[in-house]
Protein backbone atom coordinates (compact mmCIF):
# COMPACT_ATOMS: atom_id res chain seq x y z
CA UNK A 1 0.00 0.00 0.00
CA UNK A 2 2.77 2.45 0.93
CA UNK A 3 4.55 1.97 -2.37
CA UNK A 4 1.44 2.47 -4.51
CA UNK A 5 -0.12 5.79 -5.44
CA UNK A 6 -3.48 5.97 -3.73
CA UNK A 7 -6.24 7.49 -5.84
CA UNK A 8 -9.63 8.97 -5.02
CA UNK A 9 -11.15 5.95 -6.77
CA UNK A 10 -9.36 3.59 -4.38
CA UNK A 11 -10.69 5.51 -1.35
CA UNK A 12 -14.21 5.49 -2.79
CA UNK A 13 -14.12 1.70 -3.45
CA UNK A 14 -12.76 0.93 0.00
CA UNK A 15 -15.44 3.01 1.74
CA UNK A 16 -18.16 1.97 -0.71
CA UNK A 17 -19.10 5.50 -1.61
CA UNK A 18 -18.97 7.55 -4.82
CA UNK A 19 -15.81 9.14 -6.23
CA UNK A 20 -17.68 12.44 -6.31
CA UNK A 21 -18.35 12.29 -2.57
CA UNK A 22 -14.69 11.62 -1.83
CA UNK A 23 -13.67 14.47 -4.11
CA UNK A 24 -16.02 16.91 -2.39
CA UNK A 25 -14.68 15.95 1.05
CA UNK A 26 -11.01 16.17 0.07
CA UNK A 27 -11.56 19.53 -1.58
CA UNK A 28 -13.23 21.01 1.49
CA UNK A 29 -16.74 21.10 0.02
CA UNK A 30 -18.41 18.56 2.33
CA UNK A 31 -20.50 21.12 4.20
CA UNK A 32 -21.47 22.90 1.00
CA UNK A 33 -22.62 19.58 -0.53
CA UNK A 34 -24.44 18.54 2.66
CA UNK A 35 -22.23 15.52 3.34
CA UNK A 36 -22.58 14.34 6.94
CA UNK A 37 -19.86 15.04 9.48
CA UNK A 38 -19.56 11.32 10.21
CA UNK A 39 -18.93 10.42 6.57
CA UNK A 40 -16.64 13.40 6.12
CA UNK A 41 -14.46 12.33 9.03
CA UNK A 42 -14.48 8.75 7.79
CA UNK A 43 -13.08 9.85 4.43
CA UNK A 44 -10.48 12.13 5.99
CA UNK A 45 -9.31 9.47 8.45
CA UNK A 46 -8.90 6.85 5.74
CA UNK A 47 -7.11 9.30 3.41
CA UNK A 48 -4.65 10.04 6.20
CA UNK A 49 -4.22 6.34 6.98
CA UNK A 50 -3.25 5.47 3.40
CA UNK A 51 -1.14 8.66 3.03
CA UNK A 52 -3.25 10.00 0.17
CA UNK A 53 -1.54 12.70 -1.90
CA UNK A 54 -3.59 14.58 -4.49
CA UNK A 55 -2.46 14.43 -8.11
CA UNK A 56 -1.67 18.09 -8.65
CA UNK A 57 -1.73 17.86 -12.45
CA UNK A 58 -5.05 16.08 -12.54
CA UNK A 59 -6.44 18.47 -9.98
CA UNK A 60 -5.34 21.52 -11.95
CA UNK A 61 -6.83 20.10 -15.15
CA UNK A 62 -10.11 19.41 -13.37
CA UNK A 63 -10.42 22.72 -11.53
CA UNK A 64 -8.43 24.98 -13.86
CA UNK A 65 -6.36 26.03 -10.82
CA UNK A 66 -2.78 25.01 -10.10
CA UNK A 67 -2.52 26.83 -6.73
CA UNK A 68 0.85 28.10 -7.95
CA UNK A 69 1.94 31.72 -8.31
CA UNK A 70 4.97 33.14 -10.09
CA UNK A 71 7.14 35.78 -8.41
CA UNK A 72 9.49 37.17 -11.07
CA UNK A 73 12.01 39.78 -9.97
CA UNK A 74 15.08 41.44 -11.41
CA UNK A 75 17.54 39.47 -9.27
CA UNK A 76 16.37 37.06 -6.56
CA UNK A 77 19.78 37.30 -4.85
CA UNK A 78 19.28 41.05 -4.35
CA UNK A 79 18.67 41.72 -0.64
CA UNK A 80 15.42 43.61 -1.23
CA UNK A 81 13.88 41.02 -3.53
CA UNK A 82 15.11 38.09 -1.44
CA UNK A 83 13.46 39.51 1.67
CA UNK A 84 10.21 40.07 -0.23
CA UNK A 85 10.32 36.51 -1.58
CA UNK A 86 10.62 35.03 1.90
CA UNK A 87 7.62 36.98 3.21
CA UNK A 88 5.52 36.27 0.10
CA UNK A 89 6.25 32.56 0.41
CA UNK A 90 4.90 32.46 3.98
CA UNK A 91 1.75 34.46 3.20
CA UNK A 92 1.00 32.43 0.06
CA UNK A 93 1.49 29.14 1.90
CA UNK A 94 -1.01 30.17 4.56
CA UNK A 95 -3.53 30.81 1.77
CA UNK A 96 -2.93 27.43 0.14
CA UNK A 97 -0.58 28.58 -2.63
CA UNK A 98 2.97 27.68 -3.59
CA UNK A 99 5.30 30.20 -5.24
CA UNK A 100 7.82 29.79 -8.06
CA UNK A 101 10.64 32.34 -7.81
CA UNK A 102 12.75 33.45 -10.78
CA UNK A 103 14.99 36.29 -11.98
CA UNK A 104 14.68 38.07 -15.31
CA UNK A 105 17.95 40.04 -14.92
CA UNK A 106 16.10 43.03 -16.38
CA UNK A 107 16.39 41.25 -19.73
CA UNK A 108 13.36 41.26 -22.03
CA UNK A 109 14.21 38.00 -23.81
CA UNK A 110 14.52 36.11 -20.54
CA UNK A 111 11.34 37.72 -19.20
CA UNK A 112 9.33 36.68 -22.25
CA UNK A 113 10.68 33.12 -22.19
CA UNK A 114 9.88 32.67 -18.50
CA UNK A 115 6.39 34.15 -18.76
CA UNK A 116 5.63 31.92 -21.75
CA UNK A 117 6.89 28.86 -19.90
CA UNK A 118 4.83 29.50 -16.78
CA UNK A 119 1.75 30.44 -18.76
CA UNK A 120 1.91 27.05 -20.47
CA UNK A 121 2.25 25.42 -17.05
CA UNK A 122 -1.08 27.03 -16.10
CA UNK A 123 0.09 28.95 -13.03
CA UNK A 124 -2.69 30.89 -11.37
CA UNK A 125 -1.12 34.34 -11.23
CA UNK A 126 1.95 36.49 -11.87
CA UNK A 127 3.75 39.01 -9.67
CA UNK A 128 6.32 40.63 -11.95
CA UNK A 129 9.10 43.17 -11.62
CA UNK A 130 9.00 44.02 -15.34
CA UNK A 131 11.99 44.49 -17.60
CA UNK A 132 11.63 47.54 -19.89
CA UNK A 133 10.23 45.94 -23.05
CA UNK A 134 7.57 43.47 -21.92
CA UNK A 135 4.56 45.77 -21.87
CA UNK A 136 2.89 43.91 -24.73
CA UNK A 137 3.36 40.55 -23.03
CA UNK A 138 1.85 41.89 -19.79
CA UNK A 139 -1.07 43.30 -21.78
CA UNK A 140 -1.51 39.90 -23.43
CA UNK A 141 -1.62 38.16 -20.05
CA UNK A 142 -4.36 40.54 -18.92
CA UNK A 143 -6.33 40.05 -22.15
CA UNK A 144 -6.14 36.29 -21.57
CA UNK A 145 -7.57 36.89 -18.06
CA UNK A 146 -4.43 35.99 -16.09
CA UNK A 147 -4.10 37.78 -12.73
CA UNK A 148 -1.04 40.05 -12.99
CA UNK A 149 0.48 42.50 -10.51
CA UNK A 150 3.50 44.63 -11.34
CA UNK A 151 5.92 45.31 -8.50
CA UNK A 152 8.40 48.15 -7.96
CA UNK A 153 7.64 49.70 -11.36
CA UNK A 154 4.87 49.80 -13.97
CA UNK A 155 4.11 51.00 -17.49
CA UNK A 156 2.44 54.43 -17.52
CA UNK A 157 0.31 53.65 -20.57
CA UNK A 158 -0.86 50.19 -19.49
CA UNK A 159 -3.82 49.54 -17.21
CA UNK A 160 -2.42 46.94 -14.83
CA UNK A 161 -2.53 46.35 -11.09
CA UNK A 162 0.67 47.42 -9.34
CA UNK A 163 2.34 47.89 -5.96
CA UNK A 164 5.12 50.47 -5.82
CA UNK A 165 6.99 52.76 -3.46
CA UNK A 166 6.75 56.55 -3.64
CA UNK A 167 10.39 56.70 -4.75
CA UNK A 168 10.32 60.40 -5.55
CA UNK A 169 9.10 61.43 -2.10
CA UNK A 170 11.47 59.01 -0.35
CA UNK A 171 14.48 60.41 -2.18
CA UNK A 172 13.36 64.01 -1.73
CA UNK A 173 13.00 63.47 2.03
CA UNK A 174 16.36 61.71 2.36
CA UNK A 175 18.18 64.41 0.39
CA UNK A 176 16.44 67.10 2.45
CA UNK A 177 17.62 65.31 5.60
CA UNK A 178 21.24 65.55 4.43
CA UNK A 179 20.81 69.23 3.57
CA UNK A 180 19.28 69.95 6.98
CA UNK A 181 22.37 68.40 8.54
CA UNK A 182 24.64 70.87 6.73
CA UNK A 183 25.58 68.74 3.73
CA UNK A 184 25.52 70.98 0.67
CA UNK A 185 27.60 69.13 -1.96
CA UNK A 186 25.66 65.89 -2.26
CA UNK A 187 26.45 63.37 -4.98
CA UNK A 188 23.65 61.18 -6.28
CA UNK A 189 25.01 57.92 -7.69
CA UNK A 190 22.50 56.03 -9.80
CA UNK A 191 22.19 53.80 -12.84
CA UNK A 192 21.89 55.13 -16.37
CA UNK A 193 18.39 53.74 -16.83
CA UNK A 194 14.98 54.86 -18.05
CA UNK A 195 13.22 52.63 -15.52
CA UNK A 196 10.40 54.41 -13.74
CA UNK A 197 11.69 53.88 -10.20
CA UNK A 198 15.20 55.02 -11.14
CA UNK A 199 13.90 58.19 -12.79
CA UNK A 200 11.62 58.95 -9.85
CA UNK A 201 14.49 58.66 -7.39
CA UNK A 202 16.61 60.96 -9.52
CA UNK A 203 13.74 63.45 -9.74
CA UNK A 204 13.30 63.43 -5.96
CA UNK A 205 16.99 64.25 -5.52
CA UNK A 206 16.90 67.01 -8.16
CA UNK A 207 13.82 68.60 -6.60
CA UNK A 208 15.37 68.70 -3.13
CA UNK A 209 18.56 70.22 -4.52
CA UNK A 210 16.60 72.82 -6.52
CA UNK A 211 14.36 73.80 -3.60
CA UNK A 212 17.48 74.48 -1.52
CA UNK A 213 19.24 76.30 -4.39
CA UNK A 214 22.19 73.93 -4.39
CA UNK A 215 24.23 72.46 -7.22
CA UNK A 216 23.45 68.90 -8.29
CA UNK A 217 26.20 66.27 -8.56
CA UNK A 218 24.98 63.23 -10.48
CA UNK A 219 26.89 60.12 -11.53
CA UNK A 220 25.05 57.72 -13.82
CA UNK A 221 26.62 54.28 -14.11
CA UNK A 222 25.67 51.93 -16.97
CA UNK A 223 23.31 49.24 -15.68
CA UNK A 224 25.59 46.37 -16.74
CA UNK A 225 28.55 47.94 -14.94
CA UNK A 226 26.44 48.49 -11.84
CA UNK A 227 25.50 44.80 -11.77
CA UNK A 228 28.79 43.16 -12.77
CA UNK A 229 31.07 44.82 -10.24
CA UNK A 230 32.64 47.41 -12.56
CA UNK A 231 30.96 50.31 -10.81
CA UNK A 232 33.73 50.70 -8.24
CA UNK A 233 36.15 52.25 -10.71
CA UNK A 234 33.60 54.90 -11.72
CA UNK A 235 32.66 55.62 -8.11
CA UNK A 236 36.29 56.03 -7.03
CA UNK A 237 37.10 58.39 -9.91
CA UNK A 238 34.02 60.51 -9.27
CA UNK A 239 34.44 60.81 -5.51
CA UNK A 240 38.13 61.66 -5.73
CA UNK A 241 37.79 64.28 -8.46
CA UNK A 242 34.69 66.15 -7.23
CA UNK A 243 34.32 68.56 -4.33
CA UNK A 244 31.72 66.66 -2.28
CA UNK A 245 30.63 66.31 1.32
CA UNK A 246 27.99 63.55 1.02
CA UNK A 247 26.89 60.74 -1.27
CA UNK A 248 23.45 59.19 -1.86
CA UNK A 249 23.42 55.74 -3.46
CA UNK A 250 20.22 55.13 -5.46
CA UNK A 251 20.17 51.30 -5.15
CA UNK A 252 21.39 48.74 -2.67
CA UNK A 253 23.80 47.13 -5.14
CA UNK A 254 25.37 50.54 -5.83
CA UNK A 255 25.64 51.01 -2.07
CA UNK A 256 27.57 47.76 -1.84
CA UNK A 257 29.94 48.88 -4.60
CA UNK A 258 30.33 52.21 -2.86
CA UNK A 259 31.14 50.70 0.52
CA UNK A 260 33.72 48.41 -1.08
CA UNK A 261 35.25 51.42 -2.82
CA UNK A 262 35.37 53.33 0.48
CA UNK A 263 37.16 50.52 2.27
CA UNK A 264 39.57 49.65 -0.51
CA UNK A 265 40.65 53.28 -0.97
CA UNK A 266 40.20 54.67 2.57
CA UNK A 267 37.78 57.27 1.22
CA UNK A 268 35.80 57.61 4.43
CA UNK A 269 38.79 58.83 6.41
CA UNK A 270 40.20 61.00 3.66
CA UNK A 271 36.99 62.70 2.58
CA UNK A 272 34.70 62.44 5.64
CA UNK A 273 31.63 61.93 3.49
CA UNK A 274 28.09 61.76 4.76
CA UNK A 275 26.08 58.91 3.26
CA UNK A 276 22.55 57.68 2.59
CA UNK A 277 21.52 54.44 0.87
CA UNK A 278 18.26 53.73 -0.92
CA UNK A 279 17.30 50.31 0.42
CA UNK A 280 18.02 49.17 3.96
CA UNK A 281 20.07 46.17 5.05
CA UNK A 282 20.51 44.50 8.43
CA UNK A 283 24.27 44.98 8.11
CA UNK A 284 23.84 48.76 7.97
CA UNK A 285 23.03 48.67 11.70
CA UNK A 286 26.46 47.27 12.57
CA UNK A 287 28.60 48.94 9.90
CA UNK A 288 30.93 51.64 11.24
CA UNK A 289 29.52 54.22 11.02
CA UNK A 290 25.99 52.86 10.94
CA UNK A 291 24.34 53.76 7.65
CA UNK A 292 21.27 55.94 7.14
CA UNK A 293 18.93 54.26 4.67
CA UNK A 294 15.61 54.62 2.91
CA UNK A 295 13.77 51.58 4.24
CA UNK A 296 11.07 50.09 2.03
CA UNK A 297 8.09 48.61 3.94
CA UNK A 298 8.63 44.92 3.16
CA UNK A 299 5.70 43.54 5.14
CA UNK A 300 3.29 46.13 3.76
CA UNK A 301 4.46 45.46 0.19
CA UNK A 302 3.95 41.72 0.52
CA UNK A 303 0.58 41.93 2.24
CA UNK A 304 -0.62 44.41 -0.40
CA UNK A 305 0.56 42.09 -3.17
CA UNK A 306 -1.14 39.01 -1.74
CA UNK A 307 -4.38 40.77 -0.80
CA UNK A 308 -4.62 42.13 -4.32
CA UNK A 309 -3.68 38.79 -5.89
CA UNK A 310 -6.31 36.92 -3.87
CA UNK A 311 -8.91 39.44 -5.05
CA UNK A 312 -7.87 38.93 -8.67
CA UNK A 313 -7.95 35.15 -8.33
CA UNK A 314 -11.61 35.34 -7.35
CA UNK A 315 -12.62 37.46 -10.34
CA UNK A 316 -14.16 36.01 -13.48
CA UNK A 317 -12.70 38.99 -15.33
CA UNK A 318 -9.42 40.38 -13.97
CA UNK A 319 -10.09 43.72 -15.67
CA UNK A 320 -12.81 44.40 -13.10
CA UNK A 321 -10.07 45.30 -10.61
CA UNK A 322 -7.55 48.04 -11.34
CA UNK A 323 -5.46 49.27 -8.44
CA UNK A 324 -2.18 51.16 -8.21
CA UNK A 325 -1.02 50.89 -4.63
CA UNK A 326 1.65 53.42 -3.65
CA UNK A 327 3.37 52.90 -0.30
CA UNK A 328 5.65 55.25 1.63
CA UNK A 329 9.20 54.38 2.61
CA UNK A 330 10.77 55.31 5.94
CA UNK A 331 14.10 57.05 6.44
CA UNK A 332 16.14 55.14 9.02
CA UNK A 333 18.47 57.81 10.38
CA UNK A 334 21.82 56.51 11.60
CA UNK A 335 25.37 57.77 12.12
CA UNK A 336 26.42 58.19 8.47
CA UNK A 337 24.24 61.29 8.11
CA UNK A 338 25.01 62.91 11.46
CA UNK A 339 24.94 66.69 11.49
CA UNK A 340 28.04 68.04 9.79
CA UNK A 341 30.19 70.16 12.12
CA UNK A 342 32.52 72.74 10.60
Amino acid sequence: MKNKTVSIKHIAEHLNISVTTVSFVLNGKAKEKHISEILTQKVLDYAQKVNYKPNQLAQSLRTGKSKILVFMVEDISNYFFAKLARIIEDIAYEKGYKVIFCSNENDDTKSLELIGLFKNRQVDGFIIVPSPGIKNMVAELIEENHPVILLDRYFHDLECNSVVIDDQKATFDATSHLIANNYKKIAFITTDSDQMQVQNRLLGYKNAIAVNKLKSHILKIPYKDAKNGKAKKSIKKYLTTQDLDAVFFATNYLTQSGLETFKENNLESNYNLGMVAFGDNELFKIYNPTITAVSQPLEAICHSLMELMLMLLKQKNVKEISKKIVLNAELKVRESSNKRVF
